[in-house]
């Protein structure tokens, strides 16, 4: 009876919770978090378990997935004593597509102001947009605004005019991908309050305001694949994803040290670096033998070169991506440099390799700015950065729900207003009109 009674007041304290899930190649992660009184996010309870049916952020295998994400929403829910029904999904993977689209809707009365139902008019426009056959659009994101002759205009709400026209940018995947983690999801038990596109989500997480408005390449190195955004006056500007991430460069290790996975896997994140310039000559790792075998000795700075060289391939394929967005205006500086995230990022030197590669800037993107005192440091970590990301995106999501809602009910309220007095003002020009003759 008792713990019926705690739990039930736990639900409604942590009625405003919020849940993210990341599902990724190497694992899935439950996160529960609330905003607290000074806008932080505070952990509720958060669960983790190991990815076996995903592959480069693609669904192959239904029911290990299923079960996966089963493990992970159970130790959230006991961990956070709350019962998870509704979760923000991540997705991610060499299907993801992007493209920059314009579009515009003429508008009968331009006299009036340009309001959010004149924005969801000119998205409704978007949604119809025709793909490649098999996709489906995930997001509409605006980039500028135009109104009649007037450009770049980033906010047209208030605004008067008979044409509004804007550039987007449009992110896609295969309608089999997105259905299949959707399915996975649901199949789980849960409903889906939305799905975001990963890197988006780590960028919530890992990015301040002034980087995105400065300009900024977030590298979301992950597990399956790397997931790039790019960033420039405080929205996305290019997206992209690379078909490598930290799991072929295990792949590297195991095939050229002829080891088993799970030996190179940890060999990596225990010796690994980037720079081979900073490991001693003669440090060696020494590998029990399998079944009785002898051990197998590894040279750190061997491992060092294997990791580097993989490295190398995906921050060109990386500096290709900046360049093709940088290619569209010269005045397309980012200034902010790259931010990497991810579990990749974890890797030593990486930073240092980065810089030398793209001659950029770089940091690595830890989420504790966005987090409340008290949250357990090892969500701080990239490898969390993608689900505390979903939760941020999800609270934001609601609250502009809540606002524009508010709005709309505000201007109703004046609409119903004027028209009770229409008459009357009519009236009143009227004879102003004939006194003035």
């Amino acid at each position: 009876m008792l713990e019926e009674e705690q739990k039930e007041n736990s639900q409604i304290i942590n009625k405003n919770y919020f849940v993210g899930l990341d599902i990724g190649t190497t694992k899935i992660v439950c996160l529960v978090g609330s905003k607290n009184e000074y806008g932080k996010l505070k952990i509720l309870g958060y669960g983790k378990a190991q990815s076996i049916g995903v592959k480069r952020g693609v669904v192959v295998n239904i029911v290990q997935t299923i079960e996966s994400i089963k493990h992970a929403v159970k130790i959230a829910k006991e961990d956070a004593n709350i019962d998870i029904k509704n979760v923000s999904v991540g997705i991610a993977g060499q299907h993801i597509r992007s493209l920059q689209h314009i579009d515009y809707i003429n508008r009968e009365d331009e006299e009036k102001i340009i309001d959010q139902e004149d924005l969801n008019n000119l998205e409704q426009n978007v949604s119809r947009l025709r793909l490649e056959p098999g996709e489906d659009i995930l997001h509409i994101i605006p980039q500028e605004y135009k109104i009649d002759q007037q450009s770049n205009i980033l906010e047209p709400i208030g605004m008067c005019g008979s044409k509004l026209e804007a550039n987007f940018h449009v992110v896609s995947g295969q309608t089999s991908a997105i259905r299949n983690i959707q399915r996975c999801v649901v199949d789980a038990g849960l409903s889906i309050s939305s799905i975001n596109l990963e890197p988006l989500a780590s960028s919530s997480a890992v990015l301040s305001q002034e980087e995105k408005d400065a300009g900024v390449v977030l590298v979301d190195i992950g597990g399956g694949t790397t997931d790039i955004a790019i960033f420039k006056d405080g929205r996305i500007r290019h997206t992209a994803v690379i078909p490598f991430g930290g799991n072929i460069i295990t792949s590297d290790i195991k095939e050229g040290c002829s080891i088993i996975e799970k030996q190179a896997e940890q060999l990596k994140i225990k010796f690994g670096s980037a720079l081979p310039t900073e490991s001693n000559e003669n440090e060696i790792v020494s590998i029990p033998g399998l079944r009785g075998r002898d051990p197998k000795e590894i040279s750190v700075k061997n491992l060092s070169k294997i990791i580097k060289a993989r490295l190398e391939e995906i921050l060109k394929d990386i500096n290709r991506e900046i360049r093709i967005y940088s290619d569209q205006s010269e005045k397309n500086k980012l200034i902010g440099g790259i931010v990497l995230t991810g579990g990749g990022s974890k890797l030593k030197h990486i930073k240092q390799l980065t810089e030398f590669v793209t001659g950029m800037s770089a940091r690595i993107g830890y989420s504790d700015e966005h987090l409340s005192s008290g949250s357990p440091e090892e969500l701080s970590s990239p490898i969390y950065a993608t689900a505390v990301g979903l939760v941020l995106r999800n609270i934001d999501e609601v609250d502009s729900n809540i606002l524009n809602q508010s709005t709309q009910k505000i201007d109703n309220i004046g609409t119903s207003f004027l028209g009770k007095f229409k008459d009357d003002i009519l009236s009143w020009l009227a004879n102003e009109k004939n006194n003035n003759k």
